[in-house]
């Protein structure tokens, strides 16, 4: 059996994760396109090696900053791992919902159509929530109009409908906007707590200036600060507000591309969440090894 744990960041999916692991016996499978990355750690909420219990873990760390790692680079070593794994119960979790879709449904990439349409009159910040309208958890940025139009060039789906090809069970946590907003602002700042600004400084002085680093949430906003084109409370004011605003995209996008069992996130009690879902699983028909 597969379950996915998924929704915005700050609201107890990887602690959620690590329970259900225990008490199906099963494996984590990370989806969410930065933990992929080496060394983006605290920026990323990365699962510490002193929470995984002794649980496996799979396609956290894979990559180094510096390699490009696509959406169909994890399809494969996804589908990869749920075949290796098929007599096993498998966790997937992460807020990337792209991710998810692609390992899980009959996901189709096509070869892109060059010279179909260069975009011409339309400004950047169009073209951008053109972008978003296709992929809510989009990595390019806004002013990088080759991507851009690359991607909007780019066919993705096949003609048939996307449908799942797994047996999955599809969990989201939530919680109260306002809620969500204020874990999101502490949260930033226990990351600088924790030492977000030496681990960005870090990439920064090796002169690593990749896609990863680029679009990353708490990276790409210091490295302004870094060339001091900010001040570093502005670079945190715009980590807490981009992290915001991706939340907010994320919730639309798994509202509008798959059908997950929301549960709201009990901050106060989290073992009543746990319990709650426990139960909601307990009652699906499945075939848990």
């Amino acid at each position: 059996m597969i379950i996915c744990i998924t929704g915005p960041t700050g609201v107890g999916k990887t602690k959620l994760s690590i329970e259900l692991a225990k008490t199906y016996n099963a494996i984590i499978i990370n989806a969410d396109a930065m933990q992929v990355y080496k060394g983006l750690n605290i920026g990323t909420a990365k699962i510490k090696e002193s929470e995984k219990e002794g649980i496996p873990h799979y396609l956290f760390d894979i990559k180094d900053v510096k390699d490009n790692y696509t959406v169909f680079d994890y399809q494969k070593d996804a589908r990869k791992l749920i075949e290796e794994n098929k007599d096993k119960n498998i966790i997937f979790v992460g807020g990337t919902g792209l991710y998810l879709k692609a390992a899980l449904y009959n996901y189709v990439f096509k070869e892109e159509e060059p010279n179909i349409n260069n975009y011409t009159g339309f400004t950047n910040d169009e073209l951008y929530q053109m972008v978003l309208k296709k992929d809510a958890n989009t990595t390019i940025h806004r002013n990088n109009r080759k991507r851009l139009i690359r991607f909007l060039n780019k066919k993705e789906t096949q003609e048939e409908p996307c449908y799942p090809l797994y047996d999955a069970i599809y969990i989201g946590l939530t919680t109260d906007r306002n809620i969500l907003y204020d874990r999101i602002n502490k949260r930033v700042d226990e990351m600088f707590q924790e030492g977000l600004l030496n681990e960005a400084k870090t990439f920064y002085d090796m002169h690593i200036s990749s896609k990863a680093l680029q679009t990353a949430i708490g990276y790409k906003e210091l490295f302004k600060y870094f060339n001091q084109e900010i001040t570093l409370e502005e670079a945190t004011e715009l980590i807490k507000k981009n992290t915001r605003h991706y939340a907010k995209r994320q919730y639309t996008w798994f509202n509008n591309q798959m059908d997950i069992k929301w549960f709201n996130t009990n901050f106060d009690n989290f073992n009543l969440t746990i319990n709650e879902i426990k139960e909601y699983i307990k009652d699906l028909p499945h075939n848990f090894k």
